[in-house]
């Protein structure tokens, strides 16, 4: 039988909220580009990223840059994010633009009451353990 890995209820409810505020980015900018001549929508698939993050099995996305003299300050060059995947379109425009108006609305808005969601936990996760270290009810 497999046991299911447990979380401590901080570090999940951090982790699950930047990645809801990293995606309802990644959906605001799709709704953005909705009429952008080319434009491929995107997204993530959230509990795999999630579990990926929480796992420790992610990674930089960034390459860094070869000096050339030892006065030279090292830099990142930034790599398209691997954690975003193309949506595929239910029926593609003419001008090659995968973004759908009515799905990225949708998941924009669900992500929205995920979002808040995340923050009532981390709030009740945190008003918890405050309650547990000064003794006040909270």
């Amino acid at each position: 039988m497999n046991a299911v890995p447990r979380y401590d209820p901080l570090t999940f409810g951090e982790n699950a909220l930047k990645l809801r505020t990293y995606r309802q980015q990644v959906l605001g900018n799709n709704l953005a580009n909705s009429d952008t001549p080319g434009y491929k929508a995107r997204d993530i698939r959230f509990a795999d990223v999630l579990k990926a993050q929480l796992d420790g099995k992610t990674s930089s996305s960034a390459i860094g840059m070869a000096t050339t003299h030892s006065a030279h300050i090292p830099g990142k060059v930034p790599q398209e994010d691997p954690r975003l995947l193309y949506r595929i379109p239910n029926q593609p425009s003419m001008d090659g633009n995968t973004v759908d108006a009515d799905v990225e609305l949708t998941e924009f808005t669900k992500n929205s009451v995920f979002t808040e969601s995340a923050l009532n936990m981390l709030g009740s996760t945190i008003r918890g353990r405050m309650s547990a270290i000064t003794g006040q009810p909270s």
